[in-house]
């Protein structure tokens, strides 16, 4: 009964250690599984952040003019802005990511390894003290079957002493083989050896029942109380982890916020008024609307000067200002001029050409800047080598500043030249003409009046806009606040040789007076002096000069800019054109 009752406590330890193990190894596994869910999610942070970086720098604005174009309207500043803050957004998708990598799945790899080793020490020492409990229960048994052994025998030793002393008939041969006295010792031995076996039985009993109470109340219990332990910390630590993850989660959610604030900041910075008018200030041509078309009366007689008597005369006079005057209403013809342009923008309206002027300007003032910068530090440098020449060579930074200068040298030529284009296309801007500083002066007059810049910026005839040409005319335009003033001594007229061969007298259609005195040194234009009044036979047609004649020899032209015209209103092709 005994050996039955013992054979069940240990089958059911054993059974209580096969069930730990099962346990404590799904727990483990368990674990497992939850840091490979963090890793997953971390995984899916990263590439989300990814994808949504490579979505902002997409849809970023590229490096070239176009850019400088759109940072002007403030819709395009608040797209820009939203993709910024979009990047900062997948940032925030990294830290968690991160976070999630060092506060849960690092963590719980550690973790793991250590409860690994710690389950295994103690199921170690649970087999250990199982082992050792049977292996003393073996010993006591087998003090217990030697006990019983050694009692038996030495029963049947003194059975036999007993019988052979008691023997009459023992024969004498048998006495002498088998004598009583011998008979005695054996069963003293037995008696003997059974008595020892007895006192050998009961010390392995004495230690096996301490060992026993020992292994069932102390050794076990313990193992099975950190067992427990361990299975509660797991559990700890797994909702700990599952805190964390909700953390990292909730820690950026300011940032994100701000992220979100700082896009809805920008949308609420659009200005649709304030993009419109910065359309208006892109585009805007710097021309002054064309003045209204006058009535051409045809039933009234025309009125011809002396000189008009020929029907071939009248013809051409009629007929040569509108071939003339061909292609002017500027707003409704596109731009044909597809290319960069010539240099001096001139392709351009006057507002814009303006702003490109100021633009080129500012370009090169600050590339001279940058060679004035470098050829302050190679002069230190020199300085240095002049003062330590173990350091270097004085000489070697010559040939170098050598080239700044003449870099220098060409940049402010440069500037002086986009600077006289700037201030020839100032000077002939609508709001800052000479006809604006002296309206009103001549509205009592019954004839229509010409502004004097009205040479300014004109369609040519491929229908780009062109102004008054250097190549042309380089004669710029005297403001009248100068009492005498003089021509610029470069400057060359064109050549109107052609024009006067192949033309006949043409008829008067207005009057002009002399602002400024005019030399006309150059071919085809005509000396003038200052006030003096004279016949208009031709208008400008956009080239910066007006025909005119003293009288029927002298004829020639003149800067429209030196005269204020006078057309006479029912004259053929007398428009002003703005």
């Amino acid at each position: 009964m005994i050996e039955e009752r013992m054979g069940d406590c240990w089958s059911h330890t054993k059974d209580q250690f096969e069930n730990l193990e099962k346990h404590t190894q799904w727990g483990i596994e368990y674990v497992e599984k939850y840091s490979k869910f963090v890793k997953e999610r971390s995984e899916i942070e990263i590439n989300y952040a990814k994808q949504i970086r490579n979505l902002s720098k997409k849809y970023q604005p590229k490096k070239n003019s176009r850019e400088e174009e759109e940072s002007k309207y403030t819709f395009c500043r608040a797209f820009v802005t939203a993709l910024n803050e979009l990047n900062d957004y997948a940032g925030q998708h990294e830290v968690i990511a991160e976070n999630l990598t060092s506060q849960i799945i690092t963590e719980l790899s550690r973790f793991l390894q250590d409860l690994k080793g710690e389950r295994k020490s103690y199921f170690h020492d649970g087999r250990k003290a199982q082992q050792h409990i049977e292996s003393s229960w073996k010993q006591l048994e087998a003090s217990k079957r030697r006990f019983e052994r050694d009692c038996k025998e030495a029963d049947k030793a003194q059975q036999y002493f007993e019988r052979m002393d008691a023997d009459i008939n023992v024969t004498k041969a048998d006495v002498e083989k088998r004598s009583s006295h011998k008979a005695r010792q054996q069963a003293q031995m037995r008696h003997q050896m059974a008595a020892d076996s007895k006192a050998e039985y009961a010390s392995y009993l004495q230690k096996f029942n301490q060992e026993q109470s020992e292994h069932y109340y102390t050794i076990i219990p313990n193992i099975f109380q950190k067992l427990q332990d361990m299975e509660e910390r797991r559990i700890d630590r797994l909702g700990v982890c599952m805190k964390t993850f909700a953390d990292v989660d909730r820690q950026v959610l300011p940032i994100v916020g701000k992220c979100l604030d700082g896009m809805t900041k920008a949308a609420e910075c659009i200005d649709p008024k304030t993009d419109s008018k910065q359309v208006v200030e892109s585009y805007k041509s710097g021309f002054e609307p064309p003045g209204d078309v006058e009535f051409e009366d045809y039933g009234q007689a025309m009125k011809r000067s002396p000189s008009d008597t020929s029907l071939s005369n009248s013809r051409e006079s009629k007929e040569k200002p509108s071939s003339k005057t061909k292609g002017k209403l500027w707003p409704f013809i596109k731009n044909k001029n597809k290319g960069s342009g010539p240099e001096d923008f001139s392709h351009l309206p006057p507002e814009q050409r303006r702003k490109k002027l100021q633009g080129k300007i500012d370009e090169l003032h600050k590339d001279i800047q940058k060679e004035m910068d470098q050829r302050d530090a190679l002069t230190k440098m020199k300085d240095v080598y002049i003062k330590n020449p173990q350091m270097g060579d004085p000489s070697s930074v010559d040939p170098r500043l050598i080239e700044i200068a003449q870099n220098i040298e060409k940049l402010q030529f440069e500037v002086q030249k986009f600077e006289g284009w700037l201030a020839e296309v100032e000077e002939k801007m609508p709001s800052r003409s000479d006809t604006h500083r002296r309206s009103g002066i001549y509205e009592t007059q019954n004839s229509t009046t010409v502004s004097n810049n009205c040479a300014q910026d004109r369609e040519s005839p491929d229908g780009s806009y062109t102004e008054e040409q250097n190549s042309e005319s380089q004669v710029k335009e005297i403001p009248s606040t100068n009492p005498n003033p003089i021509p610029n001594p470069t400057s060359t007229a064109p050549e109107f040789d052609d024009e006067f061969d192949d033309e006949e007298t043409l008829p008067t259609i207005g009057t002009c007076k002399a602002l400024y005195p005019f030399e006309g040194h150059n071919e085809g234009t005509i000396s003038v002096a200052e006030g003096e009044l004279l016949y208009v036979i031709e208008e400008d047609k956009g080239d910066g000069w007006t025909r005119v004649r003293r009288n029927e020899d002298e004829e020639g032209y003149v800067p429209t800019s030196y005269v204020e015209v006078f057309l006479e209103t029912n004259a053929k092709g007398a428009m002003t054109y703005i």
